[in-house]
């Protein structure tokens, strides 16, 4: 029995790591560690949520507030008076209702530049990973070198063209360079590179389909996810647009809403002009109530296409 178990023990066999007393203290060196990372990620997160949800908790309390109201109490918190239904009607009906012009004024704008914008995106960007054509590269340097330019660089030369064109003071000044989109253009790029696969569209085209039903009835679908993305990019980025309506436009009737409030906000310091800051807060509170509804609505189509374009190997 006793050699058996010599000889057992000297067979050779897979080696075991030696057991180290320091095991479960590396163990909780390592969660503690892991623990420490996580609180000060959550720290980190906390601030930054703050900053980012504290100037909207501030414009949703001022909202409430009277024009009195807001000069006597505190900016964060409510005034004795719940004004809110009453400043959104004041704002919709002051100066004969122009706000609501202005509303029209920027959804044509973003319909028309930001979807005009994405469009062409999508086509581009589709084209330009998916066909090889002599010039590519330039066309990858000249994309790359636009996206690095400002638009504020541009709206000079822009405004002289315009100028020359005798489209000043008209909404195509501000439709058609918002119908450039650089950035969306080399999204789309490297988008559709990956999530349309060449087998898909060697199939395609081996079973007769052309070019046009190709994209529309494989590659589109495929291209979802990159179409929404470029198209919240568009859409915030037209809502939000300031410089380029302010030396386009003119005629008030024809302002988005960014320079309408602002205009707004500038009576106070005219002479004989009215202090409308309440209805201005009121009018900043109800803009970004569309753009808040655009990104829950559309969040559901980032995530459903996430994996989209992934090819089994």
């Amino acid at each position: 029995m006793a050699t058996t178990t010599h000889i057992a023990d000297r067979t050779p066999g897979p080696k075991r790591a030696p057991a180290s007393s320091h095991g479960p203290l590396v163990i909780r060196r390592r969660r503690s560690a892991r623990g420490r990372r996580s609180a000060t990620l959550t720290v980190l997160t906390g601030l930054v949520l703050v900053y980012t949800l504290l100037p909207l908790v501030w414009l949703a309390i001022n909202a409430t507030k009277t024009q009195e109201g807001l000069l006597d109490s505190f900016g964060l918190w409510f005034a004795d008076d719940f004004a809110l239904f009453d400043n959104i009607g004041a704002t919709f009906a002051y100066n004969d209702g122009i706000f609501a012009r202005w509303l029209l004024n920027t959804l044509l704008y973003v319909i028309a530049g930001a979807g005009g914008a994405t469009m062409l995106a999508t086509l581009g960007g589709y084209g330009l990973a998916k066909f090889d054509f002599p010039g590519k590269k330039a066309v990858f340097a000249v994309v790359i070198g636009a996206v690095a330019v400002p638009g504020t660089a541009l709206a000079v030369p822009t405004f002289l063209m315009f100028s020359n064109l005798g489209l000043t003071d008209t909404p195509w000044a501000v439709i058609i360079p918002t119908l450039v989109s650089p950035f969306g253009l080399y999204l789309m790029w490297t988008f559709a590179t990956d999530a349309v696969p060449r087998e898909i569209l060697e199939a395609a085209r081996v079973d007769g389909a052309g070019e046009f039903r190709t994209f529309f009835g494989i590659s589109l679908p495929l291209l979802a996810p990159g179409i929404v993305t470029v198209l919240l990019f568009n859409v915030v980025g037209t809502w939000n647009n300031y410089f380029l309506p302010l030396i386009m436009l003119k005629d008030p009737d024809w302002y988005p809403l960014t320079i309408g409030l602002k205009a707004w906000n500038q009576q106070a310091a005219t002479t004989g002009g009215e202090a409308v800051f309440n209805l201005v807060i009121t009018g900043s509170l109800l803009t970004i109530v569309p753009l808040i509804a655009a990104f829950l609505l559309l969040q559901r189509y980032w995530q459903s296409g996430l994996a989209a374009g992934s090819v089994k190997e």
